[in-house]
């Protein structure tokens, strides 16, 4: 009996030994499931995180496209109005020279006649001026220079 009660007592000893290691055991499985778990949060989380970021920038990119666009347009509505405006100042330049060019010339015929002397001779000069029409365009009180059109 004494070697039945060792054995007992050793096999009971295995079984609480048995007991604990299947509680150390069901205690790993519990934390390892636990940590899986967590783990399967964190990588959610994270992809969630990811897909928000995601989406962030994506919408930034559309946002930043239609500006793009916006500022191109702009951009060419003011080329646009900027070669018309070169055009008119060519037209506006050109038209300065040539009515320069004309003033140029009739100042000179205003002094030409205000001498009375010249290519015609006085009588062609008095006559011209006799005629009143001509004498108003011609007066040189309204004498003007090329240089007061220039800019």
């Amino acid at each position: 009996m004494g070697s039945l009660s060792g054995n007992s007592s050793g096999s009971s000893l295995l079984q609480n030994s048995g007991s604990e290691e299947d509680l150390q055991k069901l205690m790993m499985d519990q934390r390892k499931r636990k940590r899986m778990i967590s783990n399967r949060e964190s990588a959610r989380r994270s992809r969630m995180k990811k897909q928000n970021q995601l989406d962030d920038l994506t919408a930034q990119l559309a946002h930043f496209r239609s500006e793009k666009n916006h500022i191109v347009s702009s951009i060419n509505v003011n080329t646009q109005l900027c070669l018309n405006m070169e055009s008119e100042n060519l037209i506006l330049r050109a038209q300065v020279a040539e009515l320069s060019n004309r003033l140029e010339s009739l100042n000179e015929i205003i002094s030409f006649m205000n001498c009375g002397s010249g290519w015609f001779g006085p009588e062609i000069a008095d006559g011209f001026m006799s005629n009143s029409l001509n004498y108003m365009y011609l007066n040189p009180h309204i004498m003007a220079s090329a240089e007061m059109l220039q800019y």
